[in-house]
C-alpha cells in the first residue's frame, strides 16, 4: 500500500481545515509513523486501554461509544475524515472510550509517545490539541443540551443537520446526498430514543420531504426546514485543524 505523504494530503486542500505552515507541515511529515488499513467493524481502540498510537481519520468512518456495566452500548458520537483519535489514552494514559469502523477505513498512524514532543517542541500544534479537546467538550455540551432541551423530532433532526454538512464539508456525497453508514440503532443510542421513536421520526421528515435516510445514504431534500426542525442558527462548519 502507498502511504499518502502528509504534503500530499486529500484533506488538506479542503476549505474545513487550517493549513499548515512550512514548519507545521515539516513537523507532521516527522509525525507521522504510517498509516493503517481497517476493515469494517474493526475495533481501534478500547475503553480502558493504553494504544500505543494515535490516528487522524484519512478515509472512513467511525463509532465511538461506552461499554455499560450490563453489557450494553451508549453511542457517543461519529468519527469522520479528519478527526483525531486517541487522544484521551495520549494525554491521561487510558481510553474512556472504545472506536469501531463503521466502514473501511483508513487512518493516519503517528506515536504515542512522541505526542510530548508537540507540546515541547511545537506550540502552534499543541494548541490545536487543545482546541481539538475543546471543540470535543462544547460538542459533548451542545449532545447534553439536545437530550435535555429537545423533543425526539427535534434530537433527529439535528444529529441528521450536524451529519449532513460535516460531510459534505470533506467532499462526501453529492449536493444533496451523503454516505451514511451507521445503524439506526447507534443513532437511537446517541440520541437517547427507543429505536421504534426513532424510526417513527425518521418516518415523519421523509413524509415532510425534508429528509430520508435509508439503505445507508442520507437524502436532505429541503436543508433549511432540517435546519429549521433542528433549532440549529449556524450553517456553516468552523474551520478546524488537521492533525
Amino acid at each position: 500500500m502507498t502511504v499518502t505523504k502528509c504534503d500530499d494530503c486529500p484533506l488538506r486542500g479542503m476549505e474545513l481545515f487550517l493549513p499548515f505552515d512550512p514548519q507545521e507541515l515539516d513537523f507532521m511529515l516527522k509525525f507521522k509513523s504510517g498509516e493503517l488499513v481497517v476493515d469494517r467493524g474493526t475495533t481501534i481502540l478500547i475503553e480502558g486501554s493504553k494504544s500505543p498510537q494515535l490516528f487522524t481519520v484519512l478515509r472512513g468512518m467511525a463509532t465511538r461509544y461506552k461499554t455499560l456495566e450490563d453489557g450494553s452500548r451508549q453511542v457517543i458520537n461519529f468519527a469522520m475524515p479528519g478527526d483525531f483519535l486517541g487522544l484521551q489514552a495520549g494525554v491521561i494514559g487510558a481510553m474512556r472510550h472504545s472506536v469501531e469502523a463503521s466502514t473501511d477505513m483508513v487512518l493516519c498512524v503517528f506515536k504515542r509517545e512522541e505526542i510530548w514532543s508537540v507540546f515541547r517542541n511545537h506550540p502552534s500544534r499543541a494548541f490545536d490539541l487543545t482546541w481539538i479537546s475543546a471543540v470535543e467538550e462544547h460538542f459533548l455540551g451542545e449532545t447534553v443540551a439536545t437530550l435535555g432541551q429537545r423533543d425526539g423530532l427535534q434530537r433527529v433532526a439535528w444529529a441528521l443537520f450536524r451529519l449532513f454538512k460535516r460531510l459534505r464539508a470533506v467532499k462526501l456525497g453529492t449536493k444533496d446526498t451523503v454516505p451514511l453508514p451507521f445503524r439506526q440503532q447507534d443513532l437511537a443510542d446517541a440520541l437517547g430514543l427507543s429505536l421504534v421513536h426513532t424510526n417513527k421520526t425518521l418516518a415523519e421528515l421523509r413524509q415532510r420531504k425534508i429528509a430520508n435516510w435509508a439503505r445507508g445514504v442520507l437524502e436532505v431534500m429541503d436543508p433549511a426546514q432540517l435546519q429549521a426542525v433542528a433549532m440549529i442558527e449556524e450553517a456553516k462548519e468552523e474551520r478546524r485543524p488537521l492533525m
